[in-house]
């Protein structure tokens, strides 16, 4: 009795295809947008929710959001350093 074709245990079926350009720029985009705005929309919310906690409106939302702004600044900057890390 023939047996049917089936693939060696040491081959895989399924390959990993490379991204192509345009994918490639707007995962890129997407990654930098919330790094971009979840920080600091977080920070303003969060400083809100301080101010009507401890009646210390806008010295809060203000704190916040100055911190959000450069925990922003610092996630772009990273991942910038990443994309231009050479690839191997």
């Amino acid at each position: 009795m023939p047996q049917s074709p089936r693939p060696s245990e040491k081959t895989s079926q399924t390959t990993k295809r490379p991204l192509n350009a345009p994918m490639v720029l707007i995962a890129t985009a997407l990654d930098t947008t919330w790094r971009m705005f979840g920080p600091t929309v977080g920070g303003v919310f969060a400083g809100i929710g301080i101010d009507n906690w401890l009646h210390t409106a806008p010295l809060a939302t203000i704190i916040c959001l100055t911190l959000g702004i450069i925990l922003s600044t610092v996630l772009i900057i990273r991942q910038l350093s990443n994309v231009r890390k050479p690839q191997k």
